[in-house]
């Protein structure tokens, strides 16, 4: 569980990242959820896109990605959702304690 100071720290890395995945009329698959699986892994931190012929709100489909990822919803605004996991082994983001 990330605090909300942390949650402002990563909410300021995501402002410079572009949407890495789109989440589309098809929804959320495994293959996509094992792509952004793999990318958290390396980067830690991912935006994602839902675009408008989506079935699902931006808010919808964090909340699955993250549920079936492991990853924490940073923050969901209109169409973009940012999703954080930590790397254990090999951490990327040094986040300030709690």
């Amino acid at each position: 569980m990330i605090s909300a100071k942390q949650r402002a720290e990563l909410k300021s890395l995501a402002v410079n990242i572009k949407p890495a995945f789109q989440v589309g009329k098809g929804g959320v698959n495994n293959a996509q959820i094992d792509q952004i699986e793999d990318y958290l892994r390396v980067h830690e931190l991912v935006k994602i896109k839902v675009l408008d012929n989506s079935l699902y709100s931006a808010k919808e489909a964090s909340i699955e990605i993250a549920g079936k990822t492991g990853a924490e919803v940073v923050q969901v605004i209109g169409s973009n959702a940012v999703l954080y996991k930590r790397n254990e082994k090999e951490p990327v983001i040094r986040l300030r304690a709690k």
